[in-house]
């Protein structure tokens, strides 16, 4: 980033000595803000879609541990149907506990995987917002580049070129805002 300001300034050094390029090197400022707010942008958008992947697998993982203990008491209620049993009441009892708790696990499984699948669906809305803020700095990063041109050719035909690829990707990263 220090490099690209003193660039920039350099450039609009440049443009003082030629008043004609001077609506050029307004322009490149204002493009080398937009790339770092896209790029500010894009970094949050994929730090938040890496925290919502954690927070998916996580609840994954708890599911798989109900699941597992859920499948535990049912084989020991299996076990219990399979072997006599001296003291049938106690035993019955027994299997009216595990009953319960494979149906309460059962329930929590429920809840687990609709939460897993909510933090999914979340991180799947910041992947697409990262990669629109992606796409538009890296158009706007182009367009930069291609306005630069024109202090090298005095020809404002790359400054217009640039000022277009800079306005698609001002509306590829506001777009990202807009993605629910």
């Amino acid at each position: 980033m220090p490099e690209e300001i003193q660039e920039l300034h350099e450039q609009a050094s440049e443009g003082a000595h030629h008043p004609s390029l001077a609506p050029v090197t307004v322009t490149m400022a204002m493009l080398a803000v937009l790339v770092a707010a896209a790029s500010l942008l894009g970094h949050r958008a994929h730090t938040e879609q890496l925290l919502l992947q954690t927070k998916a697998t996580d609840q994954w993982a708890y599911y798989q541990a109900k699941d597992i203990r859920r499948h535990t008491y049912e084989l020991f209620l299996d076990e219990t149907s399979v072997f006599a049993l001296q003291n049938s009441e106690q035993i019955e009892r027994l299997k009216q506990k595990y009953e319960k708790e494979v149906e309460r696990y059962r329930d929590e499984q429920k809840d687990i995987e609709a939460e897993a699948q909510k933090a999914q669906d979340e991180m799947k809305v910041e992947q697409r917002r990262a990669n629109r803020f992606d796409l538009g700095e890296g158009m706007l990063e182009a367009s930069l580049v291609i306005c630069s041109i024109t202090l090298l050719t005095r020809k404002r035909l790359f400054w217009r070129l640039g000022l277009a690829f800079g306005l698609v990707g001002l509306a590829i990263a506001a777009a990202g805002l807009m993605v629910r």
